[in-house]
């Protein structure tokens, strides 16, 4: 054998005998097989099976071989693998492997015929036979209708690296939600490049809180997820402009973006973004001190077409950002306004006579002092098809621009006012009869300017179109103000009056006699001077149509419970917490054939006891939530026993 290879030396190959130093390393290697003429003295088998290096008395561990090459030979073969399967099994062998694997993009992943052939040489098999092509692999890939949430602690670069190479073969990310971020291993650029590289189809992204996040790891966003609509960032003050200049560029499908509390991002961003994003829909902006009119008035001209939503709060803008929403918001149908301070009087009355808001219909200002009887009056007049208005912590605003406003708005469905004590009662029912025939819902909440006073208005046209009404915590509010409201109202449908310390049974009886419609919702909570006849004879003319019921803090015993067993046959939700309820009021409701409740509540119920256990079990046939908090004679193993017997039902105790 030694003249055939023209070498010189013994029978062995390697002189002196084994290559091995040691017998027994020669047990390492796999043999090579009857086919291969290879000479070797035949060596006792070792034992040892375990890859360890013996030399003399000592030995050492040695690393399996494919971990000795480098990161960039084990990146070739990686995005050589057939399909998104076999790296993502690749990817939970280490976490090198996974950083390996993540960092592979689109683009980079090989499409060399010869391993798609031997794959279906391997498979023998076609679609029929239940083979998967590679085509088919892709398009699976590239739909992005997966969504993924990290919150607090979980929200690392390590998880991200695993949903960017996880979601890949299992049709594509689309949503990604990160909220908070580990204190010791936060999620930073690593994590986010990882989303962009495996993550093509990404179309939502939401970043809250994280000030580990800056700006190359947005732009790592930026130019892997070219298919970006929507984005969202809170409390990230690492990033820039510059972010946001780079998704202009790379995301022009950008349709929604928030900004909040971001504090290094300026106008020249949102330039950006309204100069390169022809199909932006929707912007809200809250608490970026260098945000100013610049940014703010570039949205307008350039997205004319399609800007529909904006939403600005506390920010440093002036009269000049509404003027050109009114003149250019051509496109706008939401509007909100919040804790704007700088903006006057001024600045509502020219945007409302720049006639540019055609098309809006909704409208939300709050805690801004430029809302007063002009302002608002021009607004009205500004926005033909405006339907939903809601006034939150408006101090300058009285009855006059209220009434005003009401004659203006021509389209208005519904009115809200919160916090605006100079409405008094007198602007609440002017609004009423001077408001279009559309009308349908009208909310006064904590409103202190009104009293109770006969105002003499039964000679009045009925608001036919009304059916819903809503006075919270309005003290003044009484008999006398809800008898009007009955007269002025009688197609009322859905009702709530809670924290009204000043209506009693008198003035309830007058509404419920002249509703017409049936009431389908009451809310009573926290009227705490009514009594069981105002349920009783609600019961009797409205049972046909109710639905909901709270009688939370009312005066009502068991005859009440009576009466709604009885005649309540749709009624769904009842609250009957801190109310003077027994045991026998349960049962009533419990030997109704008739009532099918889903929610009840007996919260702080005190003469709710265990013997009411049967009649509950009984109940949870039909429900679906039960509350008994507070009910401290009903025993722990009282609850224990509903618990397990009532388990489609979820039980607050």
């Amino acid at each position: 054998m030694s003249k055939l290879f023209s070498f010189s030396g013994s029978d062995d190959f390697c002189p002196g005998g084994s290559i091995y130093p040691n017998p027994k390393e020669s047990s390492l290697f796999l043999s090579l097989g009857r086919h291969v003429d290879v000479y070797f003295p035949p060596r006792k088998r070792s034992r040892i099976s375990a890859p360890f290096v013996f030399s003399g008395e000592t030995f050492e561990q040695k690393r399996p071989s494919i971990e000795v090459l480098p990161d960039e030979c084990l990146f070739e073969i990686f995005r050589r693998l057939p399909g998104g399967q076999e790296r993502s099994s690749c990817a939970c062998v280490s976490k090198r492997w996974l950083t390996l694997v993540s960092n592979i993009r689109r683009d980079e992943i090989s499409g060399n015929k010869t391993t798609q052939d031997l794959n279906h040489k391997d498979d023998g098999t076609d679609k029929k036979g239940g083979g998967v092509s590679d085509v088919e692999d892709q398009d699976v890939e590239g739909n992005g209708y997966l969504s993924r949430s990290l919150e607090g602690k979980k929200a690392t670069d390590v998880r991200l690296a695993a949903i960017a190479v996880g979601t890949a073969s299992r049709g594509g990310l689309g949503k990604l939600f990160i909220r908070g971020s580990n204190s010791s291993r936060g999620v930073t650029t690593i994590g986010l490049r990882a989303i962009s590289r495996g993550c093509p189809s990404l179309r939502v992204l939401s970043l809250w809180h994280l000030s580990s996040v800056g700006d190359e790891g947005l732009c790592e966003i930026a130019n892997g997820c070219h298919q970006l609509e929507k984005l969202d960032l809170c409390h990230c003050p690492a990033i820039t402009d510059k972010s946001l200049l780079a998704v202009a560029k790379s995301c022009p499908n950008l349709t929604d973006l928030t900004i909040e509390n971001c504090a290094n991002i300026g106008n020249e961003g949102l330039q950006a973004v309204a100069h390169c994003c022809p199909n932006l829909k929707s912007v809200s902006i809250k608490d970026c001190p260098l945000l100013g009119d610049q940014g703010i008035a570039s949205l307008m001209p350039s997205a004319s077409c399609s800007l529909a939503k904006v939403k600005l709060q506390s920010l440093n803008i002036t009269d000049v950002s509404l003027a050109v929403i009114g003149h250019y918001g051509k496109a706008v149908i939401d509007l909100s306004l919040t804790n704007l301070p700088n903006v006057s009087e001024k600045g509502f009355w020219v945007m409302g006579n720049g006639h540019g808001l055609q098309k809006l219909k909704s409208f939300t200002v709050t805690s801004c002092r430029g809302v007063t009887d002009l302002g608002l009056e021009a607004v009205g007049k500004g926005s033909p098809n405006l339907k939903q208005l809601c006034l939150r912590k408006c101090t300058f605003l009285s009855d006059n621009g209220l009434v005003s406003f009401a004659k203006a708005a021509g389209s208005l469905e519904s009115l809200q006012l919160e916090e605006c004590h100079r409405i008094t009662q007198f602007g609440f029912f002017a609004s009423l009869l001077n408001c279009c025939a559309k009308l349908k819902a009208i909310s006064f909440i904590n409103c202190l300017g009104f009293k109770d006073l006969n105002l003499g208005l039964s000679s009045a046209s009925p608001c036919e179109s009304l059916r819903s009404v809503c006075i919270r915590n309005c003290p003044g509010f009484g008999d006398s103000s809800l008898a009007a409201l009955g007269k002025l109202c009688p197609q009322l449908q859905h009702v709530e009056l809670s924290g009204l310390h000043g209506i009693t049974d008198a003035g309830f009886l007058s509404l419920i006699e002249s509703s017409n419609a049936g009431l389908v919702e009451v809310n009573l909570s926290c009227c705490v001077n009514l009594s069981d006849k105002v349920v009783c004879l609600m019961a009797d003319l409205h049972g046909w149509t109710l639905e909901l019921l709270n009688l939370d803090g009312c005066k009502i015993s068991d005859a009440s419970l009576v009466a709604i067993a009885e005649n309540c046959q749709l009624l769904s939700d009842l609250d009957i917490s801190k109310c003077s309820v027994t045991d026998s009021g349960i049962a009533a409701l419990a030997r109704s054939n008739l009532i099918n409740l889903q929610i009840l509540s007996v919260s702080g119920c005190s003469m709710v006891s265990d013997k009411s256990l049967p009649s509950l079990g009984k109940l949870g046939q039909t429900l679906l939530g039960l509350n008994l908090q507070q009910c401290k004679a009903i025993s722990s193993d009282a609850i224990d026993l509903l618990v397990e017997q009532l388990w489609r039902c979820d039980i607050l105790f």
